[in-house]
Order: structure tokens, then C-alpha cells, then sequence
């Protein structure tokens, strides 16, 4: 029987404990075949790769991203390039310039945090994008700024001053908004601008995936689509299905379903009451390049916004301890009515008061209802204490850090923590210690996603000026590779068939310029994705490998005989 492709001459990091290091692959149907097979094995490979020492890792598992907006951000106006507000009232100047009047200017990544705090002046932003409403999210995710246009045209459909649960329209001292709309506050003006087309979500997916295979990502989790302030289209889903059907889709997705998407589900009366889609769908519905993950479920802000929730204030901000988004029982009988209908859960939660409120609702539903089809995650982890890692390990529940945070970011989350915070915040190793899966992922567009550059933040833990954030949380760069590909898949769910090569894993796989478990920690970024393979196709980077030869052309150089 001849098999589809033969991988050999290559320093393989296998992930698998059994086999740790390999110098061939066996590649069949879109999975690995065999390892290290004998001679008899590959003389029946239809193509060869000599990959010439080039160090090969399993793909890389990105398990919380947010696709969507990271695809609209590349076709949005950048104003994450602002170095100071003058920059980025030029980027709104230059972005309208090419705009019908009355259409909005729509800037994405501004990050205050960046720039101490500032936030854009009404008025210059009217007269930056010459009268047109314009709307800047905010890297967090977790507010945005309008104009002065923009907030003429959400007062004239809702009462600015009213108050909102689990969010805020900014009020200046002149008793005006501000521009700025925090958390809840910012469905205001997504009431006027969404739904998105779905063709237009389906050309952010297609951007998007195909930039993650540049960097050897090979399958992401969305954290959220189709409901809330973070969703683009209540049928968000459909876009994925369809972008899959178009081939736009270059990666496996696992997207969570955000849970104002749910909904009360008639059922039989021996049926417990649920929250659910319409048929019974929930978490694990799909294939091993689409499937639905858990549900995903906000509870608290972001240390970015100074809204996560804690136990205690802020540093210098008195009285400012965060939010939860809503009433704590509300948020307690909403988890519980998804789990019960089946949809493993994915809690937001930053704030170690946050993290008490997850720790509670998983272990209640895990003891009550049983495990689910997925693992239940507690997305971010901005402050954990340690007996909360306790807490975590006992349940069971994954924690999704993310380091990278500390690199883009660190240096105000210290000062807005303080030096006991601090060190809880966004743990890795004592993860590890506890026996607990860690996983690998960025938050992006919140943070740059690129796996390796978050690899180098797992091990260094350094912030913009320099210092070392939580020394006592860095782990190796082999725990962070593992991270990236066994941890995440163990997170997913899909530990069977992701994030090893072995014999009945997917071949899904990176060529890489040189061993990231084998430089120095400072140069783990500097490591280059040749090409990327997904299900046991290159998909990035052909042109970067010697030219894959036919078993013809390979039986004729190796015993110098021409081909008929």
C-alpha cells in the first residue's frame, strides 16, 4: 500500500513521552502514520522531504483568541500605532480622508494603558475625522471611545445618563460623556453598527487564519462569538461553517458560543430546565477542523481597564475594587442552566474575587451534573491566589494565562497591583506544581499572538522596562513549547489527536530554523516558521523546504538508474 508523504532527516520534538525525539515522520490520510519507521515502511512513500536537520514541533494551539476581530482589525483603521494621542488623532485623520462623508471611522488596538492612562479628546476627534462618527476599540476588548458625532448618534436611541449593569458611559466634569464606554456600555453603539454581513466576518476569518499559519499555528479557540459586547452576529457561526465550505478557513477553529447567545429550550418534563440552542446543540458538536467549544461566560473586566474584580483596591485607585458584569446569583444560575444542558464552561474571570465566583459555579456544576465533553476553563487568571490554585487543581478546572500580557503590559498591571498581586498574577508554574494543564494562548488582538514571541514571555517574564514579573512563575522553554501544543490540546479536549506526533495524531506540524528548547531564552522569538503542514498538507512556507521528490525520482537517485 503506498503512503502519501515521508518526512525524514529532521530534528522531530515529538511531545511524546514515549518517543521524545525522532528524525522521520510517516504521513497518511492527513495523520501521522508512523515515526521513525523502518526501511521497508518507506519505500512505499509517494513523496519524500528531506528536511535536512530542520527542527519540526507539533502545530501550535493558540486556545483563546478572538479571530473575528482580529480579521477586522486588519482591515481597520491601526490605532495601536499611535505612540502618543497627536499620532492617533493623525490616524483618524488619514483614515477619513478616504471616507464618504457620514461614514464611520472605525480604528482598532488603542491601548491607554500604553500611554499612561490618556484617553482621546472628544472634540479632536470631531475635528480629526472632519464630522464623520468615528469608534476606537480598545485593545482590552473591554471598552472604546467615540466622538462627539458617534455619541450624537447613540444619545438620539438610548439615555446616556442611565445607568447600566456591569458597565459605564463616562461622564467629564462638564457632566458630559467623555467618549469613553466601559464594558456593557459599549452594546450602545453596537446597537447602531451590528450585525456585520456575514461575508464580511467570513473575509476576516479568511485574513486572520491565514496569518496564523504563518506563525505555525495550526488550530485556535475563538473565545466568544455570536452574542454579547463581543460578538459580531447573532448567525456568527454560520460565517465559520461558510468560510470552512469557501476554503477560507486555513485552520482548525473551536469557537465558544458567548452566552447571551443561549436560550431557554422547551423540553420534555423529565427534562431539566437548560439554557441552550434550538435542537439540543451544544459543546462538541462538529469535526477536528470545526467544533464547538464550551460556553463562554463573562464575569468580571480587565486589569487594563482597571474593572476586574478583586477582593481589594486597586494601588492608588481608592474605593476601585472592579465589578462583576452581573448579580453574582444571575451569573451562577446561567452557568449552571448551560451546564445542565450539556456546554462545558469557560469563565472570564481576571480579578481574584472573579476567580472565587468560577471556582464556586464549576465545582457546583462538576458535583452536581458530572464532567462534560470538554474540560471547564477559567479564561485568564489576571490574579490568582494560591489557595485558589488549590481550588483549581482538586476540581480539575484549566486556567488560560496569558504571558504575554506581562511583556506588552506588565509594567502597569504591577503598578495597579502592587508587589503581593503581582506575583499571583497570571501564573504558569505553580500550574505545573499542581499537576494542572497549562496551555498555551495570547488573547489576541489583544496582545500579540504569535506563539513563539509568547513562548519567550512564559520563560523570561519581563516587562517593557525591564523588570522580572512573578520570577517565581517562569517555567522552561520546553514547558512552554509543551504549553503550546500538549497543553492546549489537553484544554481543548482534543488531547487524543492533537498536540503530539505519534502514531494516529493529526499531521499537523512546524518547520523550524532552529530548536526553541535550545537557545538562549532571549532568542526563543528569533526562531523562524519555515512552513506549516495542517492535516499532512503544507499550507505556509513551500517555497522555504527542499522540493518534495516522487518515489520514482528518489528509487532512480538512490540507485542511479534513469526513470523509465
Amino acid at each position: 500500500m503506498p503512503f502519501d508523504l515521508l518526512i525524514r532527516n529532521a530534528r522531530i520534538l515529538t511531545q511524546d513521552a514515549s518517543r521524545p525525539t525522532a528524525t522521520s515522520l510517516l504521513i497518511h490520510d492527513g495523520r501521522i502514520l508512523d515515526v521513525d519507521p523502518d526501511a521497508s515502511l518507506c519505500g512505499h512513500a509517494l513523496w519524500t522531504i528531506d528536511a535536512a536537520g530542520t527542527t519540526i514541533v507539533p502545530g501550535f494551539n493558540d486556545v483563546h483568541a478572538h479571530s473575528v476581530w482580529f480579521g477586522l482589525g486588519l482591515m481597520e483603521a491601526n490605532a495601536g500605532a499611535a505612540a502618543n494621542l497627536d499620532g492617533l488623532y493623525q490616524i483618524i485623520a488619514e483614515a477619513a480622508a478616504e471616507m464618504a462623508p457620514g461614514e464611520w471611522v472605525v480604528a482598532s488596538g488603542y491601548s491607554p494603558l500604553l500611554l499612561d492612562g490618556q484617553q482621546p479628546d472628544r472634540d479632536r476627534l470631531d475635528a480629526a475625522a472632519g464630522g464623520r462618527p468615528v469608534w476606537i476599540k480598545h485593545s482590552s476588548g473591554h471598552a472604546c471611545t467615540l466622538n462627539g458625532v458617534a455619541l450624537e448618534l447613540v444619545a438620539a436611541q438610548a439615555d446616556l445618563s442611565a445607568p447600566i449593569e456591569g458597565g459605564a458611559v463616562v461622564m467629564g466634569e462638564d457632566g458630559l460623556p467623555t467618549g469613553l464606554l466601559e464594558e456593557n456600555a459599549m452594546r450602545l453603539v453596537q446597537d447602531i453598527l451590528l450585525p456585520y454581513p456575514l461575508e464580511t466576518i467570513e473575509r476576516a476569518l479568511d485574513l486572520a487564519t491565514s496569518h496564523y499559519l504563518s506563525e505555525g499555528i495550526t488550530s485556535v479557540t475563538d473565545a466568544g462569538i455570536a452574542g454579547g459586547w463581543i460578538g459580531y452576529s447573532p448567525r456568527e457561526f454560520a460565517a465559520y461553517q461558510n468560510a470552512r465550505d469557501k476554503g477560507m478557513l486555513s485552520v482548525r477553529m473551536q469557537p465558544m458560543l458567548v452566552m447571551d447567545a443561549l436560550h431557554d429550550v422547551p423540553g420534555h418534563a423529565d427534562d431539566p430546565a437548560s439554557i441552550s440552542l434550538d435542537a439540543g446543540i451544544r459543546t462538541g458538536l462538529g469535526d477536528d477542523w470545526l467544533r464547538l467549544g464550551p460556553v463562554k461566560i463573562f464575569s468580571d473586566g480587565s486589569l487594563l481597564g482597571s474593572t476586574a474584580y478583586m477582593t481589594e483596591d486597586y494601588v492608588g485607585c481608592t474605593h476601585n475594587h472592579g465589578y462583576l458584569q452581573m448579580d453574582a446569583d444571575q451569573l451562577r444560575e446561567s452557568a449552571l442552566s448551560a451546564y445542565r444542558a450539556g456546554w462545558a464552561i469557560a469563565m472570564h474571570a481576571i480579578g481574584d474575587h472573579a476567580i472565587d465566583h468560577a471556582i464556586d459555579i464549576i465545582t457546583e456544576a462538576q458535583e452536581k451534573f458530572g464532567s462534560n465533553a470538554q474540560p471547564n476553563r477559567i479564561e485568564h487568571g489576571g490574579v490568582v491566589r494560591p489557595d485558589q490554585l488549590d481550588r483549581i487543581a482538586r476540581a480539575g478546572i484549566v486556567l488560560v494565562p496569558q504571558p504575554h500580557f506581562i511583556t506588552e503590559f506588565g509594567d502597569g498591571m504591577a503598578r495597579l497591583l502592587g508587589p503581593k498581586r503581582t506575583s499571583w498574577s497570571y501564573p504558569a508554574k505553580s500550574l505545573l506544581k499542581r499537576g494542572v494543564t497549562l496551555p498555551g494562548s495570547s488573547d489576541r488582538p489583544v496582545s500579540n499572538g504569535r506563539p513563539l514571541d509568547v513562548m519567550q514571555s512564559f520563560v523570561e517574564r519581563l516587562t517593557p522596562s525591564g523588570d522580572v514579573y512573578g520570577p517565581a512563575e517562569r517555567i522552561t522553554a520546553a514547558e512552554a513549547l509543551a504549553a503550546y501544543t500538549t497543553g492546549s490540546a489537553a484544554a481543548t479536549g482534543a488531547g487524543h489527536i492533537k498536540g503530539r506526533l505519534a502514531p494516529g495524531y493529526l499531521a499537523d506540524l512546524v518547520f523550524l530554523d532552529q530548536d526553541p528548547t535550545a537557545v538562549d531564552p532571549s532568542n526563543i522569538s528569533a526562531t523562524r516558521v519555515l512552513a506549516t503542514m495542517v492535516g499532512g498538507q503544507i499550507r505556509f512556507g513551500e517555497e522555504n523546504l527542499p522540493a518534495p521528490v516522487r518515489a520514482t525520482d528518489l528509487e532512480a537517485a538512490l540507485t542511479g538508474k534513469e526513470t523509465p
